[in-house]
């Protein structure tokens, strides 16, 4: 993992391989002008710096990169990273971050040092979020590179940032949801053989032995003695045993009424008997994102011991097929007694979710955040840029959206009118599992919200957000981490 540090040390004073400088676009087609702080700096490179903004061989457009050769000593490399127009949003920064640690990368630098001290708080957070998102990487598989084509990963990240309060409570938010996007990352990245049901349970182990959290684990008994039919119907195809995993962290009063986080975990999903095509099925090895997005928010809300209570539920098995698999127009039995009748295999997440939405309201909560890779239709509707929100409550889906903007994950509302629960009325059972093509995103929401009961509800659709399947310059394909930044802005916000 990477290692951050704060420093207070003046640019020109750094001993680091590279140091990168974050400089907005320019206006009106003028040259940009090397900033006050930075003129010992540019003394040191030779007036390098000055010359390259006023030749405008830099512009400072949103991922732009341009790489000065520095002295033996100090700062041996400088990238310069356009952070694009104003007015330079914790977002940006957070892309300016990842792009310019992806830079260090491409180097072999091993380490990097970023100026931040002219940067305001939410600039100096989004900034730590995005070193560590450029740095990450999954070599855990790989066999390594021969040591002359080996070129170093980039292991420490200097943050020179203003010596008051705020940029420091700024670095350590950054540094605590960096390590929560990492846990989710590295969950999503392992494919479907190494991350399995149980691998969620060592994760929130491991968060019990850091940070002394309550965890609870369920396996098929203890949920067929709870009546979850509908989740354990998605396990009948698989000898893995499914798990439900609840992880509590008390920061609140004994008394306060916890938030709950719940997160599908389809360790793969092969659609079961209504199988997927065959091109691209491995990507399915991200339909856990949202379970793994729950298990980073609590990773980052236990590091900033929050006064606040925050339960974490995550429902993980494998969708396969087999003889034992359950199978169109087979009828099952949620733990809050409905009958569902299965249309279609494919549509399992949210049959693990009914029942995850039951087992919450033993914890009697303020309110409830779903997040799944549930549906192929959001990725219609939203392609890869915003997440599907979705809630009867038009004032919490805006707080959720809102944490969503905030954090660099930006959501959208979609409606959820009564009109489209026809879709998944069934002629045998209460319900059908879909309502078929037709704004399928809304009737998987309506079936969820069948299962919610007397509490506030926001459910969200990541599944075109999750992960990327191209390389997106800020972050190479694969997982992004959300829904980790929205859980935690939204649980911030609550404490404010």
């Amino acid at each position: 993992m990477l290692s951050l540090l704060a420093s207070h040390a003046a640019p020109s004073q750094i001993q680091t391989p590279l140091l990168a400088v974050f400089l907005p676009a320019g206006t009106n087609g003028a040259p940009l002008s090397c900033p006050a702080a930075l003129a010992p700096l540019d003394a040191a490179l030779h007036g390098a710096l000055g010359r390259t903004l006023q030749r405008r061989d830099f512009r400072g457009g949103r991922d732009e990169t341009f790489v000065l050769a520095g002295a033996d000593e100090g700062a041996q490399r400088v990238v310069l990273v356009g952070l694009g127009k104003a007015p330079g949003t914790r977002a940006q920064w957070r892309r300016a971050g990842a792009v310019a640690a992806r830079v260090a990368a491409k180097l072999g630098c091993g380490g990097i040092a970023a100026w931040a001290q002219d940067a305001e708080a939410a600039q100096v957070e989004g900034l730590v979020v995005g070193l560590s998102l450029g740095a990450w990487t999954y070599p855990d598989l790989r066999t390594p590179a021969p040591a002359t084509e080996r070129r170093e990963p980039v292991t420490s990240a200097t943050v020179l940032i203003a010596d008051s309060e705020a940029a420091r409570a700024a670095f350590a938010f950054g540094e605590a949801l960096a390590a929560g996007y990492a846990i989710a990352r590295r969950l999503g990245m392992m494919p479907g053989n190494v991350c399995t049901p149980d691998t969620f349970v060592e994760t929130a182990q491991g968060l019990a032995e850091r940070h002394g959290l309550g965890v609870t684990v369920l396996g098929r008994a203890e949920m067929a003695a709870e009546g979850m039919g509908s989740f354990l119907c998605v396990a009948q195809g698989t000898p893995e045993e499914p798990r439900l995993v609840a992880v509590e962290y008390r920061g609140g009063a004994a008394d306060a009424p916890p938030i709950v986080l719940v997160g599908k975990g389809l360790c793969f999903d092969t659609g079961g008997i209504s199988i997927k095509p065959a091109p691209d099925m491995e990507w399915m090895k991200f339909d856990m994102s949202g379970a793994g997005g729950v298990m980073g928010a609590m990773e980052t809300i236990a590091r900033l011991k929050w006064p606040v209570n925050v339960v974490g539920i995550v429902g993980a098995t494998t969708n396969m097929p087999s003889g034992t698999a359950v199978k169109p127009g087979d009828v099952v039995r949620a733990s809050n007694g409905k009958t569902i009748e299965i249309i279609n295999t494919d549509a399992e997440g949210r049959l693990v979710l009914a029942d995850l939405l039951v087992f919450a309201k033993r914890y009697k909560p303020a309110v409830v955040l779903d997040a799944a890779t549930l549906t192929g239709a959001i990725v219609f509707a939203l392609g890869h840029n915003a997440v599907g929100l979705f809630g009867p409550d038009a004032a919490l889906v805006d707080e959720v959206r809102a944490a969503g903007e905030q954090s660099g994950e930006p959501g959208w509302p979609l409606p959820v009118w009564d009109e489209y629960r026809e879709q998944i009325k069934s002629d045998v059972a209460d319900l059908r599992n879909t309502g078929g093509r037709p704004a399928g995103s809304i009737t998987a929401a309506l079936f969820l919200q069948e299962f919610v009961d007397g509490y506030p509800w926001v459910h969200l659709d990541v599944a075109g957000t999750a992960y990327s399947q191209s390389d997106l310059g800020w972050v190479p394909k694969g997982p992004t981490g959300t829904p980790v930044g929205t859980f935690v802005e939204f649980v911030r916000g609550r404490v404010r």
